[in-house]
């Protein structure tokens, strides 16, 4: 008799246990899933997002190759000259805006989209904005850009 009643138990112990890890593994499942179609989908949003940017831009590489120009050092260049022009006293010499606060409107963000354009982003710490530039790398080497469109975002 003692020996069917330890048995049930036994029985009853590992059904109860089996069950929570299937119950569990099911979870564990659904988790995957979620997580492998988020990055599937993030992949995808990447590959959007990669689409301006002048080091996945095959033709804009070729224009800078056929200059003899390298553009894994061009990009940090282009970079390092705007951001240098952040040094410059008074108004920056690319935001058409004057700061309206006690700092300076200053280049925060570039994004090189191709071998002609690129976008930043400037701010006073409280007001900010976008601009669009044209670039070109003359022979000597040097940047030279023009300021093409901009805007200010109004306060909310």
């Amino acid at each position: 008799m003692f020996t069917i009643l330890l048995v049930i138990f036994q029985y009853v112990n590992s059904k109860g246990i089996l069950d929570k890890y299937e119950r569990d593994i099911e979870k564990y499942k659904a988790k995957n899933k979620v997580f492998k179609d988020s990055i599937i989908r993030l992949q995808d949003e990447n590959f959007d997002l990669l689409h301006f940017n002048l080091e996945h831009n095959e033709d804009a590489i070729s224009y800078f190759e056929n200059k003899s120009l390298d553009v894994a050092e061009l990009i940090p260049f282009i970079e390092d000259e705007i951001y240098t022009l952040n040094e410059v006293k008074g108004d920056h010499p690319l935001v058409p805006y004057a700061s309206m606060t006690d700092g300076k409107m200053m280049i925060n963000t570039i994004k090189i989209l191709n071998h002609k354009w690129l976008i930043a982003d400037f701010s006073d710490g409280k007001y900010w904005g976008e601009l669009f530039l044209t670039y070109s790398i003359t022979d000597t080497k040097e940047l030279k850009y023009r300021l093409e469109e901009y805007f200010m975002y109004p306060l909310q």
